[in-house]
């Protein structure tokens, strides 16, 4: 059976690559395995990739919200835009989360020209200026000339001592994390540049899809109970994760929600917590 994917590429429809992510939706093999029987019974000659996510994504959601929220997580990435400025917010969360501070959006003074940096972190007294390059497409990916042009900038800003966390530190690492993938280009001249990569799927093993799961790092954009506008009102009141949005659930009275819905989307998000 041949499937079109998002690029276009036509490729074979594989039962064990369905079966993997399912899984990692949080649901039982058994769940998996009924879920996969019955989208093979529609699959057809040049179905799209997107058609066959479209029918986990419903399938798993009749049986559980979190398997769905967890299951349609990178799309829930795709929706921190719609420039990346809840991306960096994310990305600073992901690294406070592991023992990090964090700075987000600065303006610092290289030694040829001033620059915008998305994310400076600090641990151990060693600092990292991290770019963040957003894509609201699945299908964009972050070439060799996103490593080269963002090196340029850190080589200028890494020789001035600069006031950040109230006082002059100076930048030991550069860091480039997007939420789609790099070429292979861009790795190799990453790696031949000391530059740190992180992207959906790459370092494996600690890659970004990892350190969400290990973290529970799941932002509200991945919850099925929620509109998109309702989840746009959350961010721009400052709940970008799930886990924030249970610290105060208050928030969810804040954007209008009645007390039915607001049960269920507390229901959804402690269960998707509790997930590992």
């Amino acid at each position: 059976m041949k499937i079109v994917k998002h690029s276009g590429n036509i490729v074979e429809f594989k039962r064990e690559k369905l079966r993997d992510s399912l899984l990692k939706s949080g649901a039982s093999r058994s769940i998996v395995e009924d879920v996969i029987s019955q989208i093979e019974k529609q699959l057809y000659e040049g179905i799209s990739t997107k058609k066959i996510y479209k029918l986990a994504f419903g399938l798993l959601k009749k049986n559980a919200n979190s398997h769905a929220a967890r299951y349609n997580l990178r799309a829930a990435i795709q929706l921190l835009g719609p420039a990346g400025f809840f991306f960096e917010k994310y990305i600073a969360k992901l690294f406070q989360s592991e023992g990090y501070e964090t700075l987000t959006n600065l303006l610092l003074q290289g030694k040829c020209v001033s620059h915008e940096v998305d994310v400076v972190v600090r641990k151990n007294s060693y600092l990292t200026m991290i770019e963040c390059k957003f894509h609201a497409g699945r299908d964009a990916v972050s070439d060799v000339k996103v490593p080269m042009y963002i090196l340029s900038r850190f080589n200028d800003l890494k020789t001035q001592n600069l006031a950040i966390f109230e006082e002059d530190n100076v930048l030991d690492n550069c860091f480039i994390i997007t939420n789609n993938r790099f070429t292979a280009d861009a790795i190799q001249f990453a790696r031949c540049s000391n530059i740190s990569l992180l992207s959906w799927d790459y370092p494996d093993n600690e890659n970004l899809r990892d350190k969400i799961d290990r973290s529970q790092l799941y932002p509200v954009t991945c919850l099925t109970t929620l509109t998109l506008a309702e989840k746009d009102r959350l961010m721009n009141v400052g709940i970008i994760l799930v886990k924030e949005l249970l610290e105060d659930t208050d928030c969810l009275k804040s954007i209008d929600l009645s007390q039915s819905r607001v049960k269920n989307v507390i229901r959804e998000a402690s269960e998707l917590c509790k997930y590992i």
